[in-house]
């Protein structure tokens, strides 16, 4: 019987994951690393889980996109509603307008790239993102030079607020 992450691995190749070209090898691939890395912290299974699909509909740092926002059941459906509304956190971020305020004490406001709208999501959400986002980029610079030559202060700046 499959497990629920060989369910959503499936679902990831099925929408193209394993033919995306990705810092380390593919998108797939950076995908289980980033949910292998969370799960080596400790993190929660539905953080694992948002792990595993954090791309699915692009972000502000990778564009391509598995799913639409209009598709946001479907994914719920596949990886259930607490890890997609992670996933979705996560791929709507408007870098430039969130990043700043991370280190700020009090509410993060959060601007969506997608509507542009701002909103204040509890802190619950703001700590599973800041996980989430450390983790990815982590996962990025181990397998890109470049940028972490170029990035790599900022990154930990921004972990350490």
């Amino acid at each position: 019987m499959r497990s629920e992450a060989d369910k959503i691995k499936e679902f990831l190749l099925s929408r193209g994951a394993g033919e995306m070209p990705h810092p380390g090898g593919t998108l797939f691939e950076h995908l289980a690393r980033v949910a292998a890395l969370l799960a080596d912290w400790g993190a929660d299974p539905d953080l694992q889980v948002a792990g595993l699909c954090h791309a699915c509909y692009g972000t502000d740092g990778y564009p391509d996109a598995l799913l639409g926002p209009d598709e946001r059941p479907v994914l719920a459906a596949v990886a259930g509603t607490r890890a997609e509304s992670l996933v979705y956190l996560y791929g709507s971020c408007d870098r430039d307008a969130v990043y700043p305020a991370l280190g700020d004490l009090g509410p993060v406001p959060f601007r969506d790239r997608f509507t542009g709208r701002t909103r204040t999501p509890p802190e619950r959400d703001i700590r599973a993102f800041t996980e989430l986002t450390a983790a990815n980029e982590l996962d990025v610079l181990r397998h890109n030079t470049d940028l972490a030559s170029g990035y790599g202060a900022a990154l930990r700046q921004l972990i350490a607020g």
